[in-house]
């Protein structure tokens, strides 16, 4: 899918220099900031982000294409412990094989929160890792040089001679830096993506998910993050320059589908009008956005359910 993007700007690669191209994992745990590394690297949001944790929930992939690489990144949901359903077991499933599957792993730490037991337990994965592994140090535009510095210790002892990039995905602080740093352990490959692909994701999936991302912010804390968005219909009338998009919310309690709706329907209203904005600027054109709420009970424990969106 072809999109405009612009992302920290990186050099020409002299004459002599061979192209390389690969993928790049981006793991940790939930809300370390995944997801908003994702979209300041590609140049372009793709992945949603919410304060909740667990807001990603599938692989996606953003591409980045410079004068000497792509990097082809793979955002994926945060890889936690403790137990829960399906749905949680999937997520962790999909961040896992991920490091698997990719030719390189960033791991993604919060520096305000520190390293935490979930970051101990990644990084003993990745300690014995043939791959490279490259650290982010992320969000540092909000802690103190002087608390990063024991955050940046307990880092190196964790994974020894591997590097480690203080970065703030929010203002794009050191991204080139990151970035040269990842092109520089890419294998020597050509291009596997058209130069203008930003991600392998439909259309209709990414309406999808800023669908959710919308439900998620315009719920705040009212919601649990157990809600699915699907597209059910997505129809383009390019000679009425209109997009149709038709949406169902799914959620597994009837209590839940009443705090979406809100009173007289004003809170799905609220989150049709904020999705709508967002499609409309992505899409280019304009949008006609129905949105529809039901109740499934059980269903972040349904296989069925979790093969629709993806898991």
């Amino acid at each position: 899918m072809a999109r405009h993007s612009s992302s920290p700007s990186i050099a020409s690669p002299p004459p002599e220099s061979q192209f390389r191209c690969g993928f790049v994992a981006l793991v940790g745990r939930p809300n370390v900031g995944k997801s908003t590394l994702l979209n300041a690297l590609v140049g372009s949001k793709l992945a949603i982000v919410s304060p909740k944790p667990q807001t990603t929930r599938t692989r996606l992939l953003g591409i980045k294409t410079l004068p000497q690489a792509q990097l082809i990144f793979v955002d994926t949901p945060g890889i936690h412990t403790h137990a829960g359903p399906l749905l949680n077991r999937r997520m962790v499933e999909v961040a896992l094989s991920a490091l698997a599957e990719t030719d390189i792993t960033v791991l993604v730490i919060d520096a305000i929160r520190g390293i935490m037991p979930e970051d101990q337990e990644i990084a003993r994965r990745l300690s014995n890792s043939q791959q490279p592994v490259i650290i982010a140090l992320n969000k540092i535009d909000r802690v103190t040089k002087a608390k990063l510095l024991p955050v940046l210790e307990q880092l190196a002892t964790l994974l020894p001679e591997r590097e480690i990039v203080p970065v703030s995905a929010l203002t794009e602080e050191n991204l080139p830096e990151l970035m040269l740093l990842i092109i520089g352990s890419l294998p020597v490959s050509p291009a596997l993506y058209p130069d203008d692909e930003l991600t392998d994701q439909s259309e209709r999936v990414l309406a999808q998910e800023m669908i959710r991302e919308q439900v998620f912010l315009q719920t705040q804390q009212e919601i649990p993050y157990a809600t699915a968005v699907l597209v059910e219909e997505f129809i383009e009338k390019p000679e009425k320059h209109v997009l149709f998009i038709r949406a169902l919310i799914t959620v597994e309690r009837s209590s839940q589908r009443a705090i979406i709706i809100g009173e007289r329907g004003a809170r799905l209203k609220q989150i049709g009008q904020a999705a709508r904005m967002q499609l409309e600027a992505f899409f280019g054109t304009k949008v006609f956005l129905e949105l529809f709420v039901k109740v499934s009970k059980g269903w972040t424990n349904s296989a069925g359910h979790l093969k629709e969106l993806g898991l």
